[in-house]
């Protein structure tokens, strides 16, 4: 049985506590208890959380940890025991992990120095001041460097415990997993934090209806004439609205539609990136490798190569 530890401290965000859902139930859908999740805290003893509810926690040393999780709130106390007590865990833990702003005590103990991290996109900017050897990746929903995890918001720590089950336990029980807590099976880590369509957050139900036009339409040429005939609108007012409600031409916009559905494919399917280039309007490979590296900084065929290196692992250590 692996051993689960949650790291609380006063004022912590009760959130972090979806992620624990994840362990156990995936014990109900393995038909066996796989995971032992304990709450873990400096002194052990009653943790008031951010919302003033307590909870009973074992002091640090009093458990041995196959994986440890630290979650985000407080106040950024970083005290001389829980970060000790974190670079000691990369030593006898296989998995070191934070959730949301739980990055922070990590990169304090200097856990993630030279290593690719994320945080919530909210506190990137502060994080990047405070922690420069860490190589933030801010638009991922989590991310995965040697044994260490980060993940963004609290949400995206559920999807961070998903893929830790895939790896344990494998396919079918984290599909069961997520199934019964009605999520996604699985949002990858490389995922953005937030998608374009809620980035571009139009104001009027013409922009946005153009806007969904656009998303399911993305194999066609969408030019501005096509889009304002759509809502009904001539394309020079059609240009003015969509430009004042969102900040930037619809060229531009429905170029991040289609790199952002370029990416979920790359992620999740095991199409070609001639196929991805074609289904999501990209008249060829050249083209969507530009868009790419403009959005992310990067090829699709890194997006790509990640993939198949991740489920390689998968299916290595499914072997064994």
């Amino acid at each position: 049985m692996q051993t689960i530890g949650f790291v609380v401290f006063p004022g912590f965000g009760v959130m972090s506590f979806a992620a624990a859902s994840v362990f156990e139930t995936a014990n109900t859908m393995a038909g066996e208890a796989h995971y032992d999740v304990h709450l873990l805290s400096e002194t052990g003893g009653p943790v008031r959380s951010s919302i003033g509810v307590v909870v009973e926690t074992k002091a640090f040393d009093s458990i041995a940890v196959d994986t440890l999780i630290i979650g985000g709130g407080g106040d950024m106390s970083f005290t001389p025991g829980l970060l000790a007590f974190l670079k000691a865990s990369v030593r006898c833990s296989r998995r070191v992990a934070a959730t949301c702003t739980g990055a922070f005590y990590l990169a304090e103990a200097g856990l993630l120095n030279d290593r690719e991290a994320t945080t919530h996109w909210f506190y990137a900017d502060n994080f990047r001041s405070r922690y420069p050897n860490v190589r933030l990746k801010a638009d991922r929903l989590f991310v995965v460097d040697g044994t260490i995890w980060t993940s963004a918001g609290m949400t995206a720590g559920v999807d961070q415990a998903l893929a830790m089950v895939e790896e344990d336990l494998g396919t079918d029980v984290v599909r069961a997993t997520a199934r019964n807590l009605v999520v996604h099976h699985q949002r990858a880590g490389g995922q953005p934090q937030s998608s374009a369509m809620l980035e571009m957050n139009p104001k009027s139900d013409r922009i946005q209806d153009a806007l969904a036009f656009a998303r399911r339409n993305l194999d066609k040429p969408l030019t501005v004439e096509l889009l304002a005939e759509n809502v009904k609108l001539s394309p020079r007012q059609f240009s003015r609205i969509f430009r004042a409600e969102t900040g930037r031409p619809p060229a531009k916009a429905v170029e991040q539609l289609r790199v952002e559905a370029a990416r979920n494919l790359l992620e999740q399917s095991v199409l070609s990136v001639d196929i991805i280039a074609r289904q999501t309007g990209f008249s060829d490979r050249e083209r969507m490798r530009r868009a790419f590296v403009r959005a992310f900084g990067e090829p699709p065929q890194a997006i790509q190569r990640r993939r198949r290196e991740s489920t390689n692992k998968m299916v290595k250590f499914g072997g064994q």
